[in-house]
């Protein structure tokens, strides 16, 4: 481990924070690895299919040639100093993007020039929507059969510029040949021609000046539709004014960090093509911590909202947005400083669990290499040892200036499987090392069947949870069994109906006096809308204000989500129902909040019961990727397995996209069902739209 004095070597308007986010096999990680070559941060360029990649560390990532974890790194480019995160493009492992977009400023959105826009490409941009996250697009694999610069542009604007809140998006770059010519890159805002004539080395790049009648029809349409997006552009439009390079790029940047507008770049990672203009964008156009706006939070005790900006002088404010253990036994949190500086051997608070925690070490990161530094200040990602209870999504903060930022969304796993070690002496270590997965992992749960006593692991599909179990076998050295996946289901109501839950006992004496308690209540439930999860309310018309507010009133609200825990069909989970409190009886001297706990719980049970309870099962979003010979064979593995077709799309010549939806435990096996009856020339993705009655 090397170590710094600070890295704090340049000003913050010279910093980026930026994801790489795509669809599985559009390049992500090529991209990120030439970036880092280019940029002088690795000396090799390692290759993903030949398992050397630097940022897939991970054995099973390397054996995979998919990224599994998100991976950290920094390098300088042009006096920027670039902090990058490569993020997963799978379906399982959604919550990585999810809290690294959550942390940045910025992004670059890959896409395969090939298919344009896929599944998880449209899955990660409406994440970075809704995050707020500027971006730029680089339209990767142009050296590809069947690459067109053109139609991914219009797939672009057709799924995500469309809409009246839709991007406006356009072409920055315009590629020189395509396929197997593939030269180089027209750069429509300086005018010149880029050619990268060495495929061993992206550094090197030629330059000539000027642009072709066809290129210079590129950039007026670059303008036009820069000018609904910028109001100085707009009125060199309206004017007829032409825009130099230097105005053109301010417009462009000014109109990203707005988020109204995405630049497209195009090349090839790994043919080396494109490189070195995707860095100039990224510090052009993406922005620095200071051009976002300062991070809002609540104050935990007066509920108020207050703002940190960007400022290494103002109070700590940082989000834990990853738990990571990278070396056996040894706990790393990664954060992202907000504001204020934060040193080794500093004491910071975490408001939301109410606990104070000694920084021990401070570390930036280089995918799994470490260099340790004495203090990071605001607008830096670095990893932090020495704080045992901070979770992912807690919020670090100055003692004296405590605040809570938004945290993360709660994915819900779908799918399950029993667990158990091979020698019954290893049961202890096998809980401890799950409970490392799920801290490490919140999409992750494990627990124990209460009915048959066997540890089960939850999560978001047959790929997260393999993975998950040969971490056990190779992290932590355990030999343990797992059984088949198991879908998990949900339960809830057909209609409406009402119940009465009472809790009335009487307790030992207590100093000569009998201890009496009392609760008792009446519910009604209600069937929800599908995905509209759990709903509590209090009937307008109770007016007794032990039902409006304080320990009872959240003692009611505790027992309906008690009752929730499990469904009365067979156990699952409850969900997409409205609980509403009608009445509620008092006895002065006997009335307490734990009564009213239980009896709100029997009542909830009982109403459930009376009010028709049906199972959920999870309803994936299926798209199947096969040549037009082969359609009719992928259309009946989907019949076969209750899909559902909802549309067929020609995405390029010869090649047809299904749209489908069926439900997941109809999907185990689904892959070599498919490879088997196209002769290995189809594809799938896949991922989960929503809980429905089961079938």
């Amino acid at each position: 481990m090397s170590h710094k004095d600070s890295p704090n070597s340049v000003p913050l308007r010279m910093v980026r924070n930026l994801g790489i986010m795509a669809h599985i096999d559009a390049g992500k990680t090529t991209v990120s690895e030439r970036l880092l070559f280019v940029a002088g941060r690795s000396y090799r360029m390692g290759e993903v299919h030949d398992g050397e990649a630097v940022l897939d560390w991970m054995p099973q990532e390397r054996e995979r040639g998919i990224t599994i974890t998100s991976a950290a790194t920094s390098m300088g480019w042009r006096d920027h100093e670039l902090h990058l995160i490569d993020t997963p493009g799978h379906v399982d492992f959604t919550v990585e993007v999810e809290r690294s977009l959550r942390v940045l400023d910025g992004a670059v959105a890959v896409f395969d020039a090939a298919n344009g826009v896929e599944p998880q490409s449209e899955t990660v941009w409406r994440q970075a929507d809704r995050w707020q996250v500027p971006r730029i697009a680089f339209a990767n694999k142009m050296d590809r059969v069947g690459a067109d610069f053109a139609k991914t542009l219009a797939s672009l604007r057709q799924h995500f510029g469309a809409s009246p809140q839709g991007k406006k998006i356009a072409a920055v770059q315009w590629p020189l040949g395509s396929e197997g010519d593939l030269q180089g890159c027209a750069d429509l805002v300086h005018r010149r021609q880029l050619r990268f004539p060495d495929e061993e080395d992206p550094r090197v790049v030629t330059e000539e000046p000027g642009l072709t009648a066809d290129q210079e029809q590129r950039r007026q349409e670059l303008i036009e539709v820069l000018a609904d997006a910028d109001e100085a552009v707009a009125d060199a439009y309206l004017e007829g004014r032409d825009l130099d390079p230097s105005e053109l790029s301010q417009a462009i940047r000014r109109a990203t960090i707005a988020g109204q507008f995405v630049a497209v770049l195009c090349g090839s990672a790994l043919r080396n093509c494109g490189i070195p203009p995707l860095l100039d964008a990224i510090c052009a156009w993406l922005p620095s911590p200071l051009d976002v706006p300062a991070i809002a939070g609540v104050h935990p005790r007066s509920g108020e909202t207050e703002r940190r900006p960007a400022d290494a002088q103002g109070p700590l404010c940082a989000l834990a947005f990853k738990v990571s253990a990278l070396d056996e036994g040894r706990r790393f949190v990664f954060l992202r400083l907000y504001s204020g500086t934060l040193r080794e051997g500093d004491e910071v608070w975490n408001p939301a669990r109410g606990v104070s925690e000694k920084v021990s070490r401070l570390l930036l990161l280089h995918a799994v290499q470490k260099t340790r530094v004495i203090s990071v200040a605001a607008g830096q990602i670095c990893a932090v040892m020495g704080l045992k209870k901070t979770m992912t999504g807690d919020t670090l903060a100055d003692t004296h200036h405590p605040l809570i930022l938004e945290t993360l969304t709660d994915y819900e796993p779908v799918i399950s499987q029993a667990i158990e070690p091979a020698a019954l002496k290893d049961r202890e270590g096998l809980i401890e090392a799950l409970a490392k997965l799920t801290d490490e992992d919140p999409t992750l749960r494990s627990g124990e069947d209460k009915e048959t006593g066997e540890l089960i692991l939850s999560g978001m599909g047959e790929l997260h949870l393999e993975v998950a179990v040969d971490r056990l076998r190779r992290t932590f050295g355990l030999d343990v069994r797992a059984g088949k996946p198991q879908v998990m289901l949900r339960e809830t109501v057909g209609k409406t109906a009402e119940a009465t839950g009472t809790f009335e006992r009487h307790l030992a004496e207590r100093h000569g006096e009998e201890v009496q308690l009392f609760g008792s209540v009446r519910v009604r439930v209600e069937p929800r809308p599908r995905g509209a999860g759990f709903e509590f309310a209090v009937d307008a018309g109770l007016l007794d204000r032990h039902f409006q507010q304080g320990e009872t009133a959240q003692a009611c609200r505790q027992g309906a989500h008690d009752a929730m825990q499990a469904g009365v069909v067979e156990g699952y989970p409850l969900d997409d129902l409205r609980v509403t409190l009608l009445e509620g009886h008092w006895r002065d001297g006997q009335s307490r909040p734990m009564a009213y706990q239980i009896a709100t719980a029997k009542a909830v049970r009982e109403a459930v019961l009376k009010a028709g309870p049906v199972m959920l099962e999870p309803i994936m979003a299926i798209e199947v990727t096969a040549p037009a010979e082969y359609l009719g064979d992928a259309l009946a593995t989907l019949s076969s397995r209750r899909g559902v077709v909802s549309d067929v799309l020609e995405r390029a010549a010869g090649l047809r996209v299904v749209q489908a939806e069926a439900p997941l435990r109809q999907m185990f096996g689904y892959a070599s069902e498919l490879r088997s009856q196209t002769q290995g020339r189809a594809s799938f993705s896949m991922h989960f739209a929503r809980f429905d009655r089961a079938g």
